[in-house]
């Protein structure tokens, strides 16, 4: 999220986008089919190793892909970065469908690591998460994108490991364990694993993480006003 990214051809952000965003989705369901389905862990410890993992992955790949596209990997964050007029919604839409893309194949990946033990390469989830579970996604798009915002404003040196810490934080501080990102929750529709979620309650996750994303917008804005602005 640098504007080192501007010296990379598109081509090479969305290839970034779409590797990125596959490995983001590979290690939010890949620790849950090791630790619970093969392992036979319990739930509980099976999402403390989801947590870990996603948070130490993510960090890592902020500091590999960011400086070539910003390291989105999550259309809330694109989103966002539209409305606080950091990019355009050309550059937006294609980001979106390559993280998309990614995620959709890091669930098919995940799911060939394990085919010789669960012969499955897809399936529509039947995770239930409602309630709450709607409200947790708003919280934590919300939190995501204005620490995101609020990082880059400070030009901080640690957003990549301060955004990992806290994705990996508040997937086992939130209900819904932390989707905050549509291509994430477009790609856990389609697992067996029980980091999944049904069409139905992903639909109305990405609907609250829209909703996350644009307050995020708005708080970010109204705490960076400066002396003598409207």
């Amino acid at each position: 999220m640098t504007s080192k990214q501007t010296e990379y051809a598109i081509g090479s952000q969305i290839l970034s986008e779409y590797l990125g965003s596959l490995f983001l989705v590979m290690a939010a369901i890949s620790p849950i089919i090791l630790f619970h389905q093969i392992l036979e862990a319990g739930i509980g410890m099976a999402v403390l190793a989801d947590a870990l993992a996603v948070g130490f992955i993510l960090f890592a790949l902020i500091e590999i892909f960011g400086p070539i596209s910003g390291a989105h990997f999550n259309p809330a964050v694109s989103l966002a970065m539209v409305l606080g007029d950091k990019i355009g919604w050309k550059q937006a839409l294609i980001y979106i469908l390559a993280q998309v893309a990614g995620g959709l194949t890091g669930t098919i990946f995940s799911h060939l690591m394990f085919y010789h033990k669960i012969p499955k390469l897809i399936a529509v989830s039947e995770v239930t998460r409602a309630g709450g579970n709607y409200v947790a996604e708003i919280l934590g798009t919300f939190i995501l994108v204005l620490v995101i915002f609020l990082l880059v404003h400070n030009q901080s040196d640690k957003l990549s490991l301060v955004v990992g810490m806290l994705v990996g934080g508040q997937l086992i501080a939130t209900s819904s364990t932390m989707f905050a990102n549509p291509q994430v929750t477009v790609a856990r529709m389609f697992t067996y694993a029980a980091a999944g979620v049904k069409p139905f309650d992903g639909t109305v996750f990405i609907l609250m993480e829209i909703i996350g994303a644009v307050l995020a917008v708005l708080v970010f804005k109204a705490v960076t006003r400066r002396q003598g602005e409207g």
